[in-house]
Formats: structure tokens, sequence, C-alpha cells
């Protein structure tokens, strides 16, 4: 008898050890991603809309706005002043639109408010004065006071990212810090670390760098013939500041629509996988979301049949293609990459890895 409750006194404690080695593992389990969460109740079509940003026209929400989002899913929307008239506005017609998109992540309002010749809503919101007077300040600091401004009016106006700074080193427009590459680093930096102040979203353009073109963008093509040793100790190197130096889910990387014959002698930098890929993603170490200039430009429009570019874009490593002013250009892009999804020459699992970094830095907005 006594050994039969030595035996049953054993076997609780071995039942009970085990219950506490399953509560010791359940506790230890990882939290579910919610990353992860939100791209898994995504659909296909829900996904690719992330990767369109797209322009209206308009001061109020109206059936072609509506059409689009819920037709499209675009996950973002950029301003310009054909939709701004007064900060309440504004924020109202923000707001709207993203109620009426009903989406599971929420949308990129995006406003290029650089200062000086180049910002919105010069009517009712103090303009930055242009980045190369702040550079001519000399003081970096300067840069940072104006960046936190911009971010402090976009949010007036219901704006959560803004398509500044300019990182290009010499530009001709007054768009640019500077000539001298260093210089232009640190001034870009103290602009990054200002919207990161005031957590908000920023964006680095036009890498590679556009300040050695010769052609408007705009109007046509330019391609830059010069070492791939003078573009990293110059056009490239303020970039390659901010990407090591502050968190990659904060900012944006714009690529422009020039060529660089030392990086790819065939291919616009905005579809170059020598560019995005090879020099961004491997070279560099980006990690964030990689934005196209707009695809309804000359220089990338005039030379490239549209219904490929989101496509090619996409193939090359970028993350979002930006169609800034034709609705119907917008439909085209995206049909044109669900297609190309569908038919097996862009895998689903490439679309979630751009999904994936721009549900990241919308984490932000949340």
């Amino acid at each position: 008898m006594r050994k039969f409750f030595v035996m049953m006194f054993a076997a609780i404690i071995l039942l009970t050890g085990c219950n506490e080695v399953k509560e010791v593992e359940a506790d230890v389990l990882p939290p579910p991603d919610p990353i992860e969460e939100k791209l898994n109740s995504m659909t296909l079509e829900e996904k690719v809309g992330q990767m369109v940003m797209i322009g209206v026209y308009g001061t109020e929400l109206n059936d072609d706005i509506i059409y689009s989002l819920n037709q499209f899913h675009f996950g973002g929307v950029i301003f310009f002043d054909r939709n701004l008239e007064n900060v309440a506005q504004a924020k109202k017609f923000a707001n709207d639109i993203e109620a009426a998109a009903n989406q599971k992540a929420p949308l990129f309002f995006a406003l290029d408010e650089e200062g000086g010749r180049v910002a919105r809503g010069r009517d009712f919101l103090e303009v930055a004065p242009s980045q190369e007077s702040i550079g001519q300040t000399g003081d970096p600091e300067v840069a940072k006071y104006w960046a936190k401004h911009n971010a402090t009016i976009l949010k007036s106006i219901g704006v959560n990212i803004n398509f500044a700074p300019v990182a290009d080193v010499g530009s001709k427009d007054t768009r640019s810090f500077g000539d001298d590459a260093q210089l232009v680093a640190n001034f870009v930096d103290a602009a990054a670390q200002g919207y990161e102040t005031e957590n908000f979203l920023y964006t680095l353009k036009h890498f590679p760098g556009i300040g050695r073109s010769k052609i408007d963008p705009h109007k046509e093509v330019s391609s830059v013939e010069v070492s791939k040793e003078i573009l990293d100790a110059t056009d490239i190197f303020p970039f390659k500041k901010i990407i090591t130096g502050h968190d990659n889910s904060k900012f944006m990387i714009m690529v422009g629509h020039l060529k660089y014959d030392a990086l790819d002698p065939v291919n616009s930098a905005s579809l170059s996988p020598a560019v995005m890929t090879g020099l961004l993603r491997n070279e560099l170490g980006f990690k964030g979301v990689v934005i196209t200039d707009d695809l309804e430009m000359g220089a990338i429009k005039n030379n490239t049949d549209l219904p490929s570019l989101g496509v090619k874009m996409i193939l090359a490593g970028g993350d979002i293609a930006l169609v800034c002013h034709n609705y119907e250009s917008q439909q085209i892009v995206y049909n044109s990459i669900l297609a190309a999804v569908k038919r097996g020459e862009i895998s689903e699992e490439r679309i979630n890895e751009s999904v994936r970094r721009i549900l990241k830095m919308k984490a932000h907005l949340q």
C-alpha cells in the first residue's frame, strides 16, 4: 500500500512538472507581429494598391476620388496647390479622403514642401526659405529649424509625409543646400533630425542625385557621365549619411529618372535593378521605402510605355510608383502590376516585401 502511494505521489509531481513546463513555454512565445497580421489580412488587390500613390483633383471629396480609392485601393495621395485653399479645408479634405478609403492601413498624404520656389499652399502657409539660402547660412541648425517648421504646418493640414529634403548636391535651381557634398550631407542630416524631433515622416530625393543633370527631367531624360568613384564621393554621399545614421523606417528615398552610365547605361535610375537593388539596397543597406519620382514626367514617360513602368519599377527593387496627374495613367499602372503578378512575372512574395516596408513606415502614423 505504501508503495502505491509513493507511485501516485511521483506521478502527480511529474504531471505538475509537465504543466509547469508547458506554461513556461507558452509564456516565452513571441507575440504576433502586427505587420504580418495586417499583411496577411490583405487581398492581392489591396497589396498592389499600397504600391501606388496618386494625385487627385478638386478641393473636396468627389466621386472620382471615392472610385479610385475603393476600386484600386491606392495607398497614398499627393496634394498640389489645386487641392489646397486654406488650413481648415485642407485638413477636412484629408480626413474625408481617409474615411472614404476605409483601408486596413492609414493613407500617406504627401506634399512637396521644400521651401523657396517649390512649396505648396504659400497663400496661407509660411513657406520656408529655399534650401540654397539655408545652406548659405553655414549653420545646419537653420535646416533643422525649418524642417520642424515644415512638419508643424503640414500636420495642421492633414499631411503626414513631406517630399523633402532635397539631398542633391549642386542643383542649379536653388533646391540644393550647396555644391559641397559634406555641407549638403550635414544640412540634410540636420533637416532629418528636425523632422524626427516632430515625429514626422520625410523623403530624401532624388537618388542617386540629380545635381549634374543638364536637362529638366520633367521634360526629357538626361545622362550623368561620371565614374562610380565620383558619384560615391559626391552625389551619393548625403544619402549614405542618412541611411547609416537614421531609422530607415522614418523616411522614404525618392529615385529620380536620370541615367547614370557608370551604374546602368540602359535604364533610368527609377527602373534600374543596378541602382535600386544593387546600389541602394545591397551596397548602401537601405531597408526603407523606395518611391519613384512622378512616372508621368517626360524623362520617363516619353521613353517607356506606361503599362510597363510600374512592373519595371518593382522588378528593379522599388516599392511605390508615384503617378501624380492623370486618373487613367494611375489605373493603367495599377492594373499592369496586378496583371504581372497574376501571370507570374512578379511573385506575390516580392509584393509582400514592399508592402511590409510600407506598413512598417505607416506604423509611425498610428
